[in-house]
């Protein structure tokens, strides 16, 4: 007999992976299932992203494998990107790496930084992604706490009082999904000191900070010192329409970025080529042109409000950012999962239960803004005709 390996005892197949496995069944026998349970934008890329894939698609030379570190065409548009977006400076060689999506840079982090027996700080609620390369690496997972009382933010007093000697790596967030949750400057200088004292890799995840963000975006790295103990990855997949094209970045010192580099380079053998470029003309993208996909995020949000008010759901309008609504369901609906269910096969609306990302989130939903206008409209008309119909019949 043909054992599967013992790692594999310590995960789960990721929710996603399952939960849309069952919203395809149920469209396959003919459903209309809405799904406002995932972040998967459906606005394309910029009309130049678009041609410069098509252009170089074209050409003959364009076919063959690439360098593991991306051509430098793309680390200098990604350092330059850094630079006007953050004010942040990046050495194009030794400190920027592309990588094929940032979740496949969470997997080489751990790989490259865990030991067996060592300890992660992943927050709850967080990214599952995070807690499973801890669990692939032999790693233990140790949540901290992120509650709505203290916005969502970690109480460092809090976690500098525990044993943090076995502590590696610590995972961050900010703008935090899936709260959208804001980190102010002053919070990040705490956090690089927090980890210059304790001696750990702070891992910051900053996909969401172009998209409804009320302030200037922030990184991690803009923090005097924050070289010397953090790595932040970032990703195109949100903020510039290509979560399929796979494009992300890591970026920290040539020490932790060559680390990650020889994980990296036994797994894959370079990005296309096409995709490159594309993501150079993707990474000149005007403010006018995030801009206006925000102003269409914004009034999608709106309806998903208006939606949230017909079920008395609990949320904040300030301080948050990203695509996605983060809402506290009434006490009066006993089970969240089950209610959530009940709306998937009554009304034909998927909306992810908060569970998913800790036992923080037990009595929270995450929906999405990730649909037309009309689409959301017609969600919340069928959750409200379900949810008339279920109250006449209880």
């Amino acid at each position: 007999m043909i054992t599967t390996a013992n790692r594999l005892n310590r995960i789960e197949e990721y929710y996603f992976s399952h939960k849309l496995r069952e919203v395809r069944r149920l469209a396959a026998s003919g459903r209309d299932i809405i799904n406002l349970g995932i972040g998967n934008p459906d606005l394309p890329p910029s009309k130049n992203t678009l041609a410069q894939l098509a252009d170089t698609a074209q050409q003959a030379s364009s076919h063959g494998y690439q360098p593991y570190r991306g051509v430098a065409a793309l680390r200098e548009a990604m350092a330059g990107w850094y630079q006007r977006t953050y004010g942040v400076s990046l050495d194009e060689q030794d400190e920027l790496l592309p990588l094929m999506g940032s979740k496949e840079g969470i997997f080489h982090i751990s790989m490259a930084f865990l030991d067996e027996g060592d300890h992660v700080l992943v927050p709850d609620p967080g990214y599952p992604g995070y807690a499973g390369a801890a669990r692939l690496a032999g790693a233990k997972m140790i949540s901290y706490n992120l509650t709505e009382a203290n916005d969502w933010l970690p109480d460092l007093e809090a976690l500098g009082r525990q044993d943090l000697s076995r502590v590696k790596i610590m995972w961050l967030n900010y703008p935090h999904m899936p709260t959208g949750a804001l980190a102010n400057r002053s919070f990040f200088e705490q956090l690089v000191d927090f980890g210059r004292k304790h001696h750990i890799l702070l891992c910051h995840d900053n996909p969401y900070s172009q998209i409804l963000n009320p302030d200037k975006p922030l990184s991690l790295l803009s923090i005097p010192g924050a070289k010397t103990c953090c790595i932040e990855l970032n990703s195109l997949s949100k903020s510039h329409n290509m979560a399929g094209w796979r494009v992300g970045m890591m970026a920290g010192n040539k020490q932790f970025i060559d680390a990650a580099l020889t994980v990296k380079s036994n797994l894959d053998s370079g990005m296309f080529l096409g995709t490159q470029h594309a993501a150079v003309a993707a990474l000149q993208n005007s403010a006018e042109w995030h801009q206006s996909q925000n102003e269409i995020y914004r009034e999608r949000r709106e309806l998903v409000y208006r939606l949230l008010d017909s079920l008395a759901f609990n949320y904040s309008k300030e301080n948050t950012a990203g695509m996605f609504v983060w809402a506290r369901v009434p006490e009066s609906i006993e089970n969240v999962e089950i209610f959530l269910d009940e709306i998937l096969y009554g009304a034909d609306v998927f909306i992810t239960p908060g569970k998913v990302f800790g036992k923080n989130g037990e009595r929270y939903v995450r929906i999405s803004v990730c649909q037309p206008k009309e689409i959301i409209q017609k969600a919340a008309e069928r959750i409200e005709a379900f949810t008339n119909k279920r109250k006449i019949a209880v």
